[in-house]
């Protein structure tokens, strides 16, 4: 009697587990709007290459990254009518830019810290210090107040002080992931904190470039020293490239001093972003409690319940890139390739928040944000040259 031919096992087929189904929808939620923001980012940065010869480098190629973001915001989503294939595309988009804008943001944050030595700026000595820090606390104090005055949004005015008393769109950039947990503000609705995120960026850029025409001359004329004016030039334009155009003009000790000076400026980042998110959160908690009144370990929770740290996380990242740098073990190799990838990161994160900007609304609305601009660069600019002029001989 014959045998039966053998069979060929089959082999086991493969289902995909819940991980990596979960992984490929997120990849085709995010992948669109990434791409975009890849390209975005390359183009951008060769464009802000070839212009910056003739601009001097005054122009950041973080603000120019946010105005082409804003005008290709602007044709995906106004130009075409809803239900057309660009309006299908800008909703696909959509997703990997807002992840793009919130993430890659607070990850630049952490890795400017990479860029600070706590031993450089104490070598400026405590007179130094003592201009920064008192430029720094009253030009943000003194910007609030100006906005209320001038009746500006509350979080225009918090991301326009901060711009100016700080370290510009680095500044501004790290004030918005703190708003966003802010339900007056970015939480509750977040086109409108791009608009205010806009505003800010573009008074860095205007008032800042007025500063790089305006302060040397009269540097100069008032017969600072090199040192003297360094100091005034680092810690009153909001740019880095700013400043280096600004004291790069007068001699390279004054460059160096406005440097370190500007570096110093950007450490107080931290503390100044740190305390701005403690009272927010203090202050959304006493909102959300009857009577008012919030105890002392209340804050904002996260939309699964979770309660919101007063400090985020991205802050205590930035101050432990600090304190890495500070202790001298990093190759210069390691330090400079990571302020290249802070600018890209950067430059990712401000396209991305461009495509969210209501250009015909912010247009309406930027007259007051522009007077207290322009205040602003008022304080900021009188007050470190009057810190100066009392402190340093």
């Amino acid at each position: 009697m014959p045998t039966a031919p053998p069979t060929t096992p089959r082999a086991p087929t493969r289902t995909a587990t819940p991980t990596t189904r979960s992984l490929a929808a997120t990849a085709s939620r995010l992948g669109p709007g990434l791409a975009l923001a890849a390209v975005a980012t390359v183009v951008l940065l060769g464009a802000s290459r070839l212009l910056a010869p003739a601009t001097g480098g005054a122009v950041s190629p973080l603000v120019l990254a946010l105005l082409v973001g804003a005008a290709v915001g602007s044709v995906l989503g106004r130009v075409v009518p809803r239900g057309g294939g660009v309006a299908r595309f800008a909703e696909r988009v959509g997703p990997g830019t807002d992840w793009t804008a919130r993430t890659v943001l607070r990850a630049g944050v952490v890795l400017l810290g990479l860029q600070l030595s706590v031993p450089d700026v104490l070598a400026l000595g405590w007179r130094g210090i003592a201009v920064v820090v008192v430029t720094v606390a009253c030009t943000f104090a003194a910007v609030l107040a100006l906005g209320r005055m001038l009746r500006v949004p509350r979080a225009t005015a918090l991301l326009v002080a901060t711009g100016f008393s700080i370290c510009g769109a680095a500044a501004v950039s790290a004030m918005t992931s703190v708003l966003e947990r802010d339900p007056r503000a970015g939480a509750g609705e977040p086109a409108r904190l791009r608009d205010d995120v806009a505003a800010a960026l573009a008074l860095v850029t205007v008032y800042g470039t007025v500063a790089i025409v305006a302060l040397p001359p009269i540097a100069g004329a008032l017969g600072l020293s090199d040192h003297q004016a360094g100091l005034w030039i680092g810690a009153s334009v909001q740019e880095v490239a700013q400043v280096v155009a600004a004291a790069g003009t007068i001699s390279a000790a004054a460059l160096a001093t406005a440097t370190v000076t500007k570096l110093a400026r950007v450490v107080l980042l931290a503390p100044l972003v740190a305390g701005a998110g403690a009272v927010l959160a203090r202050r959304a908690a006493r909102a959300a409690t009857p009577g008012g009144a919030a105890p002392d370990d209340v804050a904002p929770s996260t939309a699964r319940g979770r309660r919101a740290p007063l400090v985020p996380g991205f802050v205590l990242g930035f101050l432990a890139a600090v304190l890495v740098r500070s202790t001298g073990i990093l190759p210069d190799v390691v330090t400079d390739t990571a302020t290249q990838v802070t600018t890209v990161l950067f430059v990712a994160a401000m396209f991305a928040l461009g495509t969210g900007v209501d250009v015909p609304r912010l247009a309406r609305t930027a007259r007051r944000p522009l007077v207290l601009g322009a205040a602003g660069a008022v304080v900021v600019s009188g007050v470190s040259l009057a810190a100066v002029l009392l402190l340093v001989p």
